[in-house]
């Protein structure tokens, strides 16, 4: 049987569009009339590369029983008791209501856990806005933009944590394949890498760009690692040359297949180098939360490789430094030289991003990090940080916890990062900084 997923939330808050968007098509309505879904609608996909069953539900509304909002709730809590996992939605835009909190303490009450979906971030102020959630007392959440599709990836991750192995063939995590996405712009030897990789003719390849129209799964097993579920994708252009309505949905195959992936390879052209278009794909990736490995093809065609690498070092250094470190493979997808070191790059890449740092030593990094370079004055006042915990991998994440925490400014957030980065050995993953600050009125005295 497969895990059921059940989406919660008051009326309003998205809870439809972020139904449409996880099963990857529209079946639920969407409208800004409150109340539009009156009837649990349910569909299987799959999310963190695991079969589900996703329920959409009636908005929560206080209400008599014999009402129709009433029957809704009903409805709601059913679909809870059915459920293995419940993502409980909030409209950040709005603000947390008096709904949302009575129904977020109603759900601690209950056995079955809990994701925090914060909706509507998409904006400069959406990822400050969703700290409010935390009120809740329902952990972490998850900031997403369900219309816009942002955040969706790290989403993903925290309903895998959550879902129970229940599914035969996923009971032993070696049996589970590595989700592998090929990306990069047209005609960079994306294909041709692919069926390197397989050492069989799987994809179509040859001189015209655009020859990949889709993103095509393959199930493969890397001798040195074993299963891999590896996407080719379609060449990402720059959107000015994004007309055809057959590349819009080739753009939007590729972008979900980022979102769906756990580390993504980035193929860049060394005959060209890498340009802006590239450098959007890798801060994508990064946005995403994906460990990223750079692919740097046809390297048997460039004749000065030492002024090749240093042009590339100079913009990843200049234009990346989000992904410090990122580590690069040169090789020639066209005659296989090289290609044996790529998928010992990526299964690196994707131990690192894995991997968790005990809050002991955690901390004792992040004393001496404050000691040797102390937080800067926030409009007058002392900084107070006073510690911090690793909540969660996939990718590694920091939550920085003090008085004023979150008015560090984006210099000395930089810092933390490269030196957690430094000391702990984790080179070209992407690392998330929370910052949490406190409104006890004693601890803001003590500033």
């Amino acid at each position: 049987m497969l895990p059921t997923i059940a989406i919660l939330g008051r009326p309003n808050v998205g809870k439809s569009t972020l139904f449409n968007r996880l099963v990857g098509r529209k079946i639920a309505i969407v409208d800004d009339t409150p109340g539009v879904t009156r009837d649990r609608k349910e569909a299987e996909t799959r999310i963190a590369g695991r079969a589900v069953r996703l329920l959409d539900t009636a908005g929560l509304e206080e209400a008599a029983p014999e009402t129709v909002q009433g029957r809704m709730r009903a409805s709601s809590e059913a679909a809870v008791r059915e459920a293995d996992l419940v993502l409980f939605v909030v409209d950040v835009r709005a603000g947390l209501t008096p709904s949302d909190r009575a129904f977020a303490e109603w759900l601690r009450r209950q056995t079955i856990p809990v994701i925090l979906v914060a909706n509507k971030t998409e904006g400069r102020l959406g990822g400050y806005a969703a700290m409010e959630a935390y009120e809740l007392g329902l952990g972490d959440p998850v900031a997403v933009s369900a219309e816009h599709g942002d955040g969706i990836g790290e989403l993903h991750d925290a309903v895998r944590e959550h879902l129970p192995e229940e599914i035969e063939e996923e009971r032993e995590g070696a049996d589970r394949p590595l989700r592998l996405a090929i990306i990069g712009r047209p005609n960079a030897g994306k294909s041709t890498l692919l069926n390197a990789l397989l050492g069989e003719e799987r994809m179509i390849t040859g001189p015209e760009p655009g020859l990949t129209r889709d993103a095509v799964a393959v199930e493969w097993t890397d001798p040195t690692g074993g299963k891999v579920r590896l996407v080719d994708t379609a060449g990402l252009r720059k959107k000015a040359r994004i007309e055809q309505a057959l590349e819009k949905m080739s753009t939007a195959a590729s972008i979900a297949a980022l979102k769906e992936c756990e580390v993504a390879i980035l193929v860049v052209d060394a005959l060209l180098g890498m340009d802006e278009q590239d450098l959007r794909l890798a801060r994508l990736a990064e946005r995403e939360g994906r460990a990223v490995v750079l692919a740097f093809n046809k390297w048997d065609a460039v004749e000065d490789r030492a002024a090749a690498r240093r042009r590339l070092e100079d913009v990843l250094t200049a234009s990346l430094a989000q992904l410090r470190g990122l580590p690069v493979v040169p090789l020639s997808a066209q005659t296989g030289r090289g290609v044996e070191r790529l998928m010992p790059a990526v299964r690196e890449a994707y131990a690192l991003w894995n991997r968790r740092i005990p809050t002991g030593e955690l901390n004792r990094w992040f004393e001496a990090a404050i000691a040797r370079h102390p937080p800067p004055l926030a409009e007058g006042r002392r900084i107070k940080l006073r510690y911090a915990t690793m909540p969660k991998a996939r990718p590694p994440t920091i939550a920085v916890f003090g008085t004023r925490a979150e008015q560090l400014p984006e210099d000395y957030r930089r810092y933390l990062v490269n030196g957690f980065r430094e000391v702990f050995g984790m080179p070209g993953v992407p690392i998330r900084l929370n910052l949490r600050g406190t409104s006890n009125p004693y601890a803001e005295a003590e500033g």
